[in-house]
This record gives structure tokens, sequence and C-alpha cells, in this order.
């Protein structure tokens, strides 16, 4: 308990550092975000909006940095994270509502897809190294090794082009209206396919590779060989010993990665046009959209802290020793 206590006090302080420095850099940047937003929009914008605008990042009144400093705070604890610039006048907080469940769903499940896989793929080819399973290393790790965006080129030309079988780009048939319903969520999962199937081949090699070596190493250990001389099955020592151990790196690695699905893969939603948050994001420092920027970076940091202190729990509970040392 005591080291939990300790880890959550570590993450509070540094949300507290992350959420902090979120407010302080656009203050610090030189020009008026308003400013440019209307000569941006060449008189698009009406007094009522550039007023809500100056209202929004303080500027109507003198205010100090600190009293800035507490209304922020005060609207974060509410959920107002201000307006889009790029999806003027959206609330940011609906913007990222709106693309943060395409970014989970695929990227969420193609992460722990891959982990799965190339987790239970390591164990076996480390556990019998020389077999030939190792001949399936220099193949995923040449893929993995290819540049995404060419990979994303690639499934694009020959599956989507070359053989019409996938969607290029999209999220869904535009010729439905979002809802949940078996028509769209069908849409959803076919146009799914060719970037969930990308990003599993393209991660799989790592989670491979890593667990493969960590199995190589653990199982000359000397209690994988006491547990081999006490008559102990091969599936209980392989399981039961060598993988509880030799998992530690990549349970650590899944977990840091579950924090990045929320900043979604940058690449996978530019080349395939998913409209994910990751997606979003590029729109949003391609307009100077200091607003959503703000916001996607703020649960990003977020959701990578919240990933750290699974990965410490998880840590906490699988090996002993670090309650000890705590």
């Amino acid at each position: 308990m005591k080291f939990l206590l300790q880890r959550l006090a570590f993450y509070l302080v540094t949300a507290w550092a992350a959420i902090t420095i979120n407010f302080l850099i656009p203050r610090l940047m030189p020009g008026d975000p308003v400013q440019a937003l209307i000569a941006r929009f060449q008189g698009q914008l009406d007094t009522s909006a550039i007023d809500s605008l100056k209202a929004l990042f303080g500027l109507d009144k003198q205010q100090s940095l600190w009293e800035q400093y507490t209304d922020y705070w005060v609207h974060l604890f509410h959920g107002d994270l201000g307006l889009s610039f790029t999806f003027f006048p959206t609330p940011v907080s609906e913007v990222i509502a709106q693309s943060l469940p395409w970014t989970l769903a695929l990227v969420g499940i193609t992460t722990l897809i891959s982990f799965l896989l190339g987790t239970g793929i390591g164990v076996f080819t480390g556990w019998r190294r020389g077999s030939w399973m190792d001949n399936l290393l220099p193949v995923t790790t040449f893929i993995s090794s290819i540049p995404y965006f060419w990979l994303g080129l690639i499934a694009i030309s020959l599956f989507a082009v070359k053989w019409p079988l996938f969607p290029a780009d999209g999220g869904y048939d535009n010729s439905l209206v979002p809802a949940f319903d078996w028509p769209f969520i069908s849409s959803a999962l076919y146009h799914g396919v060719l970037p969930g199937f990308t990003i599993v081949l393209s991660a799989v090699a790592g989670w491979i590779l890593g667990m493969r070596n960590m199995m190589v190493t653990v199982s000359s250990e000397d209690y994988v060989m006491v547990a081999q001389a006490k008559g102990l099955s091969e599936r209980r020592v392989m399981f039961g010993y060598a993988a509880r151990n030799a998992i530690l790196p990549n349970i650590s690695g899944f977990a840091l990665s579950l924090g990045f699905i929320v900043g979604g893969t940058l690449l996978v939603e530019m080349v395939f046009s998913y409209p994910g948050i990751g997606y979003q994001l590029f729109q949003g420092v391609g307009a100077k959209d200091y607003p959503l920027m703000q916001g996607i970076f703020l649960i990003i940091t977020l959701s990578v802290l919240a990933a750290n202190l699974l990965a410490d729990i998880l840590y906490m509970l699988l090996d002993p020793r670090t309650r000890r040392e705590a």
C-alpha cells in the first residue's frame, strides 16, 4: 500500500506539471492567437465570435497570469477545453469526444492483438530456440523495418487498388449516418481492416523479438533448472516459471503502448484518412488550432500517466521484489 501511495503521489505531481506546461506554452508563444485567427479567416468571424475568443483566452480583461491559471483549472474541472479554430465554433471537448472512440477502437484492438500474438509467439520461439520457429524472426524483423507510411501505401496499392478488397480511406461508408446499428458497425469494421492489419503487421515483430530474447535469458536461470529437475511438466515450467518473469519488460512496454493509443498512430490515420484523434491533431497543427492541440496533448499526457500507473500496479502484482524495495 505504501508503494501504491508513493506512485499515486508521483503521478499526481507529474500530472500537475504537465497541465501547467500545457497552460504556459501557448501563452509564452509570440503573437496574439485571436488576431492570427481573425487574419486567417479574413473577416469571416463576426464581432461576437471575436469577443468570445478573446474571453476564452483571457484577453478581454487585464488578468494576471496567476488569475488566468486559476481560471484554466476551473475550466478544466468543468470539462471546458475551449473552442476549436479548425471546427469553429465546436467545443474542443466535443471534437475529441467524436474522434477518440475511432482511435481507441482501431489502435486499441490492434495493439492488444499484436501484443498477445507477438508475446505468445515469442514465448514458444524463446523456449524452443533453434527450431523452425526461429525462421520467423528475420521475416517479421524485415517487415517491421519498413517505414509505416510505405507499408500503408503498399497495402492500399495491393488491397484497395489492384485488388479492390477493402476501402482505401475513411472510417465508414459516407452514405451511412453514424449510429449504433449493424450496417454502420459492419461498415466501420470493414474500413478498419486494412489499417488494422498494417498496424499489427508492423508492431508484432517487436513483441516477438523482445519476448524471445527474454525467454532465452530466463530459461537458463537457476530457478527454471530447479523446476525442471523437480520433474514439473514442461508446460508449467515454461509458463509458470520462465514466461512469468520474462514477460515483465513486455508488460511495461504494453502499458506504455496503452498510453499512446489515445494519441493514435498519426501516420496510420494520415495515410488512411482515418477519423481518429491523431488525424484531428494533424489538422489542428496545420491550422495552428491552439485550443485543439492543447486539449489533445492534455488527453494524451493524462493517458500516458494512467498507463504508467497501470504498469506499476502490474509490476507490483507480478514481481514481489517491487513491493519489498518500496
